[in-house]
């Protein structure tokens, strides 16, 4: 879920908001109002996925084999796997969590800034806690976390065509916590069953998409 939009200065860094978009071309015309190219990029970001999707399902249909995910699960892992077990978060390591987190002024839909979030840590590490273990308790993600402020970057070419650009999500900081609580636990519970492929290379330690070629 996400809210999307062009970034004032009052909601991001400088130097996002030097680069935020002034003009745009859209049907051949070129546009300055802040909503119409808002409202244009959310076009966009919200159905290139989509395209993405169906020139890749077109590529796989073309291909000379076809074997589905499915296929693949059952053909190379017999047994089942155990339930994960979401372990309990103390506040010692959430607080060790708000410490590594980059001290940037930007933020996201609630407008809290890490810096905010570190100078308030000691008043709110424990509500933060329960808030953290009721959710691994319950298997609810907060719905007010899921939302994210959407940023169009420049990637290169014209910066009046709205295909040059690429769009980034600013979490709260909040969801980033709660997002590095999960991946420590998801990742130890997929390392210890060896659940992962070994032809899984990207987002790994000491692997990347460039071993896969």
């Amino acid at each position: 879920m996400s809210q999307f939009g062009l970034l004032g200065p009052e909601e991001t860094e400088n130097k996002n908001h030097r680069n935020s978009v002034q003009s745009l071309r859209i049907k051949n015309t070129m546009v300055n109002n802040s909503q119409e190219i808002a409202n244009a990029f959310i076009d966009y970001f919200s159905t290139i996925a989509d395209t993405i999707i169906d020139n890749i399902r077109e590529d796989h249909e073309e291909s000379q084999e076809d074997i589905s995910h499915s296929s693949y699960l059952i053909n190379n892992f017999n047994n089942a796997f155990p339930n994960i077990i979401w372990k309990y978060a103390l506040t010692y390591e959430i607080s060790k969590i708000v410490e590594s987190l980059n001290s940037k002024n930007s933020c996201g839909y609630n407008e809290i800034p890490v810096k905010i979030v570190k100078l308030s840590a000691p008043f709110i590490i424990s509500p933060l806690t329960y808030i953290c273990n009721k959710s691994f308790l319950t298997g609810t993600f907060p719905d007010r976390l899921k939302y994210a402020l959407i940023q169009p970057v420049h990637k290169k070419g014209n910066k009046h065509l709205i295909t040059n650009y690429r769009p980034i999500s600013l979490l709260m900081t909040f969801s980033k916590i709660f997002e590095k609580l999960i991946f420590k636990r998801l990742h130890k519970h997929l390392c210890s069953n060896r659940i992962l492929a070994k032809e899984q290379y990207g987002f790994r330690n000491n692997g990347s998409a460039e071993n896969a070629a």
